[in-house]
């Protein structure tokens, strides 16, 4: 009997009590149920992320994948194949690409979080978050879209997985169809009329002395797409439940900015949402008295990584003047998250304005509903309350004054 369900929301909830199990009594254990190995340790997770030749992503990287995704994407290469791909990519964000959106992301920020002047509640995800995230991103990578909430839902989707079926259901496979389709239009449109932007330079771009294929490229972009909305918007979301659920942090926070930094970090470490990703023995290997055969599955559990207490003291307890570093909240390796400098620009920004307009708040959630994946961790809603009587530092949204 499987010492937890993978699929369960109950797990979901809280998986921690069930990481510290793992660590401490098998570190390298063997799930019966969906036949894959989970690591849990810091060492040993931070071990396997760097040595991609031993634990490779090259099969796929989500723990339940998209077939046609493995092997075709940015983060299902290995290199050097990987890092000619990821070089054009990350030209999208480098920090001289990211200090001129810088500007624009947080007039966004501003107008966003403004929007709620008036409310004494709202719901954070689809009204902050998400609108946060793909306006950033939308500017970043040239994307072109109407609605942020119904890309947020699909991207939401790709990394979705049906519990019941405990697989990819119908409605997760469709939503690859629709981002897919939205890669392709985007792909035509700069075929048609280049740009300097992202997708220009893939469609432009030879690795090995030749271009992506179709496929190759719809696959990638429709992959930057999903992983920049769902990760960034996911982190944003678990920044305001830290918020709200230690009051003196955030108060240390509003009163002086320059703990920022120091704050995101412990968010990537406490409760990050990129919790876990799979990858591929390519050779056996011994370890704690195991032997993960060539061919087996790997689940590397970046979340219980987090929380070791042999890397981490009191690693349960949120503390914004922790001295250690080296949390794997961006993951490790050569798939270290492309869009790690993006993800603290954007939340740097958030949080100034956030605390500035709103220093008091708290949630009226007792109980969350967590995104159903067996990768990501985050809730599907978080309605904030202001406390106090007014809000500071804004004025009204289209106000005359």
């Amino acid at each position: 009997m499987p010492l937890f369900d993978i699929y369960s929301p109950e797990f979901d909830s809280n998986p921690y009590p069930v990481y510290a199990t793992l660590r401490n009594e098998h570190p390298c254990y063997w799930h019966s149920g969906v036949k894959k190995w989970f690591l849990t340790r810091h060492a040993d997770v931070s071990a396997a992320a760097a040595n991609w030749k031993v634990f490779s992503s090259s099969q796929g990287n989500l723990v339940d994948e998209f077939a046609s995704r493995a092997g075709n994407t940015l983060g299902t290469m290995d290199p050097p194949r990987h890092d000619r791909l990821r070089a054009l990519v990350q030209m999208a964000f480098t920090r001289k690409h990211l200090s001129a959106l810088e500007p624009f992301v947080r007039e966004q920020v501003r107008e966003i979080i403004g929007r709620q002047a008036e409310a004494r509640s709202f719901e954070f995800v689809s009204q902050v978050s998400t609108q946060i995230t793909v306006s950033a991103l939308s500017r970043l990578l040239g994307i072109d879209h109407d609605d942020p909430n119904e890309l947020r839902e699909k991207a939401l989707l790709m990394v979705q997985t049906d519990p019941v079926l405990r697989t990819k259901a119908p409605i997760h496979l469709e939503a690859m169809d629709w981002m897919k389709a939205l890669a392709v239009r985007h792909i035509a449109a700069r075929r048609a009329q280049p740009q300097e932007d992202v997708i220009t330079s893939l469609i432009q771009a030879e690795i090995d002395g030749e271009g992506l294929t179709e496929d190759e490229l719809i696959l990638t972009i429709s992959t930057v797409i999903m992983a920049g909305v769902e990760s960034l918007s996911g982190f944003l979301t678990m920044v305001a439940l830290n918020l709200a659920d230690h009051s003196q942090v955030r108060r240390s926070v509003a009163a002086d900015p320059s703990l920022i930094p120091a704050f995101i970090d412990e968010v990537l470490r406490y409760n990050t949402n990129a919790q876990r990703f799979k990858r591929v023995a390519m050779q056996d290997i011994e370890l704690h008295g195991q032997t993960i055969k060539k061919g087996d599955e790997v689940v590397l559990c970046f979340g219980a990584a987090n929380r070791d207490e042999r890397k981490f003291e009191n690693p349960d307890s949120f503390d914004l003047d922790r001295p250690e570093r080296g949390h794997l909240g961006f993951g490790g390796g050569v798939h270290m998250c492309l869009g790690v400098v993006l993800a603290r620009m954007v939340t740097k920004l958030f949080l100034e304005e956030l605390l500035k307009i709103m220093p008091e708040f708290s949630r009226n959630d007792d109980t969350l509903d967590w995104l159903p994946s067996t990768n990501f961790r985050a809730p599907l809603k978080l309605v904030l309350t202001r406390e106090g009587t007014a809000w500071q530092g804004i004025e009204k949204v289209g106000s005359d004054a």
